[in-house]
């Protein structure tokens, strides 16, 4: 096994953790995002998001060839990257409105229920990618997951500020 995959792909060995080691990834990711955009703002978010699933592309094809097992739990990589989108409205609103991240508190615990819920439920177009059975759809799953995790902390933001303030 390529030890730089293993690394990437289980977010240095976070994924061995148990039980549910796709939530411990998950909740690794958010403080990394936290990171990544207090240092480098909403362009590093984005390009730190891409580079990440290139990254995670690239680790799950070498940890998944010649393995019957084309999505084994260890591999997490797949949930920081879909997580991380989940938050890009985070780093998106906070940089438009001038104010530090940690004050959107409400919007940080949303995302990540929310793209736990639909890395679980797998509704649609989550569940075609899980299916694929390449690396592809192990990373894939996780982007859509992301990307409706995003679309419900915007609805959030949207009725919190539009009618409940």
């Amino acid at each position: 096994m390529n030890p730089y995959a293993e690394l990437i792909a289980t977010l240095a060995k976070i994924g061995y953790m148990k039980p549910a080691s796709g939530t411990w990834g998950s909740a690794a990711a958010v403080p990394l995002f936290w990171a990544l955009h207090e240092t480098l703002g909403v362009p590093g978010v984005l390009i730190g998001t891409v580079i990440a699933f290139v990254a995670g592309l690239w680790a799950t094809q070498k940890m998944t060839a010649n393995s019957e097992n084309e999505d084994p739990s260890e591999i997490v990589i797949d949930e920081l990257v879909g997580m991380w989108i989940a938050l890009i409205p985070v780093s998106i609103g906070s940089a438009m409105a001038g104010m530090p991240s940690t004050t959107l508190w409400p919007a940080w615990p949303t995302a990540f229920l929310a793209f736990r819920l639909f890395d679980i439920w797998k509704p649609g177009p989550i569940g075609w990618a899980d299916r694929r059975g390449d690396a592809l759809g192990v990373m894939l799953d996780d982007v859509i997951a992301g990307v409706f995790a995003a679309v419900v902390v915007l609805v959030f933001a949207g009725l919190y500020h539009g009618v409940i303030q």
